[in-house]
């Protein structure tokens, strides 16, 4: 069976020391598409050079919130142009996040950065890649103001079933991982019950967030189908069932076809 990784961070020093066998791990696994996401601009290029070099791999480029120390806003002319390499699929991996930050001044510094990345997907005619920790209201209030129009995925939701539906009306994607597999993850698993049929998506975000019985080890796109199984359990549907619409989701979102 074929798999699909919608967010995953092969040009994460943890894999590149072993990125080949990363990538033979992948195939023997089924993966035939994952999309390599940046949150910097040297992260963003790397995620470019392996996409090139490899032919199940894209790549997303983008500024992470957690990565805006000693930039200005004139650096995402430097991401644009890395973004107009042919497998660039999104813009990402972008948003807010205030869980490592309580300063109200470096929160709200966050959102220039969020709106500006968003107008530059619109330009580019891309999705974004949205990462958003702690800051759902935030999130929800810049989206609805400045709505993505090629698409957009709350990569690896953790958020509520009632701020899923309200995102939902927004025509988001979300993006599930390792955690579901958990099983005390209660609310993910509500989540991904109750998620839109045509907006889930699967994903690892390796190396981080393994699923069980690898939990708190190094993740890799190659245990994915870990994660779609138990999302085919939640959801009550076979698993070809389950990874045909993950599929439909991926390439519709990324404009991705089998190689």
């Amino acid at each position: 069976m074929d798999y699909y990784d919608s967010h995953c961070h092969l040009n994460d020093e943890e894999i590149l020391t072993h990125i080949d066998e990363e990538i033979s791990r992948c195939r023997e696994a089924g993966i035939k598409a994952m999309v390599c996401i940046g949150y910097d601009i040297a992260s963003s290029k790397k995620a470019v050079e392996l996409s090139a070099r490899y032919p199940e791999v894209y790549a997303a480029v983008g500024v992470h919130p957690e990565n805006l120390e000693g930039l200005t806003l004139d650096c995402l002319n430097e991401i644009k142009e890395i973004a107009r390499c042919p497998k660039v699929v999104a813009i990402g991996e972008v948003g807010l996040d205030y869980h490592w930050y309580s300063d109200p001044e470096v929160r709200e510094a966050q959102k220039p950065w969020f709106i500006a990345q968003i107008k530059l997907a619109n330009e580019l005619h891309l999705p974004l890649s949205i990462h958003a920790r702690d800051a759902t209201k935030d999130t929800y209030d810049i989206l609805r103001d400045n709505p993505p129009r090629y698409g957009a995925v709350l990569h690896c939701y953790s958020g509520s079933l009632e701020s899923l539906r309200e995102f939902a009306k927004l025509g988001l994607y979300f993006g599930f991982d390792g955690p579901i597999t958990f099983k005390n993850a209660l609310t993910p698993k509500a989540c991904v019950k109750e998620c839109p049929a045509d907006r889930i998506l699967v994903e690892t975000d390796s190396p981080y967030l393994s699923p069980t019985p690898f939990r708190g080890k190094p993740n890799s796109p190659s245990r994915i189908p870990l994660i779609v199984e138990e999302m085919a359990k939640l959801r009550e549907v076979s698993l070809g069932e389950m990874n045909e619409q993950l599929w439909e989701n991926f390439s519709k979102l990324f404009r991705v076809k089998h190689e």
